[in-house]
């Protein structure tokens, strides 16, 4: 997922699209930027060596959203660069394209297919029994088999301390959370910052909003601005591009916010007070490093911050304005989630107004 009262907002959040349908999207080197040549397809590429060690992905969404889907690309350039993959992505336009993009990067013969959302799970599942010698990786995914894994990252455990913050700091003891397509991942982060809050405001109120869209950048401002009526005057969000608008409405409202996914603090460097990063790179990487070597072993995956897999990043521009008191209460929840004193729930179903 405008610049006001003298506050940058970089914005990345530009819409990328992938052009014609999903064969054509996978030679768009604009996107990619795997090879000097762009992304791999047919032509000259189906040439290359059998043994060459290739990584592709899935995103739902654009690499430049600054969040969940740029961390994938992240994941995949870094892949690239420390062990040398060709590697592919696409951006799957709906649902009806993920079969097509699975079979294609498999029948060309790539070692691992990254899946970028809980949503490629069931196409995964079908389309692996085809191609044994591919492992399909589903990133918040809800099953496994012999050829797939799914990697959850308990970003709840980030938001409850992102929580706690809020609840120490704000000054109507109303906060507000907006998400994008109602999905379970959201809906756990959000009741890990809801846990959080009331543990410090016990009588509080978090809302909740969803836009229907992770694209949508009025949308998600709109909502935001709407709960900030209501007597929000923090707020976090889970809405991939469509974020921009909760920071751009936190901003107009001379409010602080919270990122997601990704160090989001210099996107909006004068509002956004600290980021729950998932390293998402960096739990491609070890996936990848474990295919080649041959030790990889497919199964339910889960990284939290005991692994620090999940981490808080705070923003080196507004660390001074968290109160003392309120920052120690949120390094003791960091190292309580940490040594196992607090549990954060894995389940979205507390999470509501």
């Amino acid at each position: 997922m405008a610049t006001m009262r003298h506050i940058r907002v970089i914005s990345p959040f530009a819409r990328a699209t992938c052009a014609g349908a999903i064969m054509a999207a996978l030679t768009i080197a604009a996107l990619t930027g795997c090879s000097h040549g762009g992304a791999h397809s047919g032509g000259d590429q189906a040439t290359t060596a059998q043994s060459a060690f290739k990584v592709a992905l899935l995103t739902p969404g654009p690499v430049s959203d600054a969040g969940w889907n740029a961390a994938a690309f992240d994941g995949l350039q870094l892949i690239k660069r420390k062990l040398g993959a060709e590697t592919a992505m696409v951006q799957t336009q709906s649902p009806a394209d993920f079969e097509d993009a699975f079979r294609d990067f498999a029948q060309r013969g790539f070692n691992i297919i990254f899946a970028h959302g809980f949503e490629y799970t069931d196409t995964a599942i079908k389309v692996a029994k085809l191609f044994p010698k591919t492992y399909f990786v589903v990133t918040s995914g809800s099953a496994a088999s012999a050829n797939v894994a799914s990697i959850t990252f308990r970003i709840e455990e980030g938001a409850y301390v992102e929580g706690v913050i809020a609840g120490g700091m704000t000054k109507t003891g109303v906060v507000g959370a907006i998400g994008g397509i109602k999905i379970p991942s959201i809906g756990v982060t959000f009741e890990g910052f809801r846990r959080g809050f009331l543990a410090t405001r016990p009588s509080g109120r978090v809302l909740v909003s969803y836009t229907g869209s992770f694209d949508d950048v009025g949308a998600a401002k709109e909502a935001a601005l709407a709960q900030i009526s209501q007597g929000a005057d923090l707020l976090i969000h889970n809405a991939d591009a469509a974020g921009l608008g909760v920071f751009q409405a936190a901003v107009q409202s001379h409010i602080f916010a919270f990122g997601v996914n990704r160090d989001q603090n210099s996107v909006a460097p004068d509002t956004v007070l600290a980021s729950v990063v998932t390293h998402i790179p960096r739990a491609f990487l070890r996936v990848a490093t474990e295919v080649k070597s041959g030790t990889f072993k497919p199964g339910m995956i889960e990284y939290g911050m005991k692994d620090r897999m999940v981490d808080v990043v705070y923003n080196p521009r507004l660390v001074d304005k968290i109160p003392a008191a309120v920052m120690a209460e949120a390094r003791k929840a960091n190292a309580d989630i940490t040594g196992g004193q607090i549990v954060v729930p894995d389940s979205p179903s507390q999470a509501a107004n």
